[in-house]
């Protein structure tokens, strides 16, 4: 049995700090494997300048190459309509039936998810990591996993360490015409592909 990190996003586009937390959670929990699961049409968010999903899949598999503990999974991509997590991990428990899969959250996400479309469904299917930014989010984080998450059943753990990332998507997609500003967030390949497919641009 595999233990299987779900690391999901718009990922709009992928960066290094995406890579860094996905390592941070391998080294820290002994995960045989972190899935990037990009976003269909995200409820919570919508943007003009959302690439087209399977270019996203493609700069994921461009950031992770190399990697063979971490993977890219179009099962999101692959559905029509809003993409929601538990519908995501039913689909996951489907093609991983034997493994244990672990949904992994940024602290802001982390303390919402008792409000999340079916959160018993989550809970059921997946152990839930929770990965601090700041060193004050532990003690939110712990206080909600204590008090909200164990008593709706969830499994969770919280890295000890936070994983502090300057590097955003949004200061990518708006600086991509100037790569000497954002050459140390994302690796040259993938801006190659970004440029030869002409995104994020006017």
């Amino acid at each position: 049995m595999s233990k299987i990190g779900i690391l999901g996003g718009t990922f709009n586009p992928v960066h290094l700090g995406h890579l860094r937390l996905g390592q941070a959670v391998l080294d820290e929990l002994s995960l045989d494997k972190i899935l990037f699961v990009p976003d269909n049409s995200p409820p919570h968010k919508e943007s003009k300048y959302l690439a087209d999903g399977k270019d996203r899949l493609n700069m994921i598999n461009l950031l992770i190459k190399g990697n063979d503990k971490m993977e890219a999974s179009s099962v999101e991509l692959e559905r029509q309509g809003k993409s929601y997590t538990y519908e995501t991990l039913l689909s996951l428990k489907k093609q991983f039936p034997r493994d244990e899969l672990f949904l992994i959250t940024g602290a802001d996400m982390f303390l919402t998810l008792d409000r999340w479309k079916n959160p018993e469904v989550i809970f059921r299917n997946a152990g839930i990591i929770g990965v601090p930014r700041i060193k004050s989010d532990l003690e939110k984080m712990e206080r909600y996993g204590s008090e909200v998450l164990s008593k709706a059943g969830a499994r969770f753990c919280i890295l000890s360490k936070p994983v502090y990332e300057s590097a955003s998507s949004t200061f990518v997609r708006d600086n991509i015409g100037d790569y000497q500003k954002i050459k140390d967030m994302i690796p040259p390949e993938e801006y190659e592909y970004i440029i030869e497919k002409n995104l994020y641009r006017e």
